[in-house]
């Protein structure tokens, strides 16, 4: 604890001063500034209860102690506080670990099908359904921003934002180990012999940025509009609304033709640029980060997968933890909430070991 305690003073010092402007009322007419203070409000409020309550433990174990010779029951009583203290300590050392700055963001998440053609695509959508599923469990709210179907119901591409109502329902801190390849084991609709194959989706998980975190100029983007298409490459709207955004000094590429207008379709694009150059820029300021996004998809191949879905097993296996489950029909349905768990828990564990070392 000696290595981590030396940050409470200044924790609790600013968790004072957080909720002091919490409640300004001039602070929630800034409704960016309130969000930002609402989630570090919401990352500090464990900290500050649980150093409270080891330090509550630690005052009633002096007093135990002192009474023990008097009476037995202290002793016994003393006991169980040491057990409670040593409970507390590992819950603060966990809290006190670095955090990831971007836990309390919300997320975009980009699903594209890759090997296995139509099996790809429609792999692609039940993925999404799976996050559709899983973010109506938590009480998120989805917004689509891109979606190109494909003839037979699956999704080429899809990208959706994904956001909490609540400053203390952090999304990236649950989404953020989505992003890779994802590999499918099943017989597929069309396949006649019974045979199963094995297709990719890849998922692409980032955090939203806010628009004072990416400053773009106006004159590095090249915009073009073209007409939004269906399935199969079919007009779905008689008018030039679908929209590219070519941000030039990098490259970076968002093409959007979800909405009907043109306005909606450059907004929600630029949502998705700004997302893609913030992860750019961390990538190049931290290794670390580069490290972890490096996990996510490159190429949709299937031997870069994070996770197996097997169908005839029932079974979903992560790699990167050795997890696996044999309730793959309820994953599917959006109970991810064992599988993210472990996720962070691995994550805890490795952040501790570094720690040590």
């Amino acid at each position: 604890m000696n290595a981590t305690a030396g940050r409470l003073p200044e924790l609790i010092a600013e968790y004072r001063d957080v909720e002091q402007a919490l409640s300004d009322p001039a602070v929630h007419g800034d409704a960016a500034r309130a969000r930002t203070l609402g989630r570090r409000f919401a990352e500090l409020a464990p900290v500050v209860a649980v150093a409270a309550e080891l330090d509550a433990a630690r005052g009633d174990l002096g007093t135990a102690r002192e009474l023990a010779p008097e009476d037995a029951s202290f002793a016994a009583e003393a006991d169980a506080l040491v057990t409670r203290i040593d409970d507390l300590e590992t819950r603060l050392r966990h809290l006190l670990l670095p955090r990831d700055p971007d836990d309390g963001k919300d997320v975009i998440l980009e699903i594209k099908a890759g090997e296995g053609g139509e099996e790809s695509a429609l792999f692609a959508s039940d993925l999404l359904r799976m996050y559709l599923r899983y973010a109506e469990r938590q009480g998120w709210v989805i917004d689509v921003l891109d979606d190109e179907p494909t003839d037979l119901g699956g999704k080429k591409s899809v990208t959706i934002a994904v956001r909490s109502r609540k400053a203390d329902h952090a999304v990236w801190a649950q989404l953020k180990y989505e992003g890779g390849v994802h590999r499918v084991q099943r017989v597929p609709a069309t396949e006649s012999q019974g045979r199963i194959h094995t297709s990719a989706a890849g998922v692409l998980a980032l955090p939203e940025a806010e628009d004072v975190e990416v400053a773009i100029d106006p004159n590095d983007l090249r915009i073009d509009v073209f007409r939004s298409s269906g399935p199969g490459g079919q007009s779905v709207n008689t008018t030039d609304s679908a929209v590219r955004i070519t941000h030039v000094p990098t490259g970076t590429v968002v093409s959007m033709q979800n909405e009907k207008s043109q306005l909606q379709n450059r907004e929600a694009g630029m949502r998705v640029l700004r997302a893609r150059l913030l992860a750019a820029a961390q990538e190049q300021a931290d290794s670390a980060a580069a490290d972890a996004r490096h996990s996510q998809v490159r190429t949709v191949d299937r031997s870069e997968r994070i996770r197996t879905y097997n169908y005839p097993e029932n079974r979903i296996s992560d790699h990167r933890i050795g997890f696996k489950a044999y309730n793959l029909d309820q994953v599917l349905d959006g109970a991810l909430d064992d599988l993210i768990a472990a996720l962070q828990h691995a994550d805890t564990e490795s952040l501790l070991a570094g720690r040590q070392r």
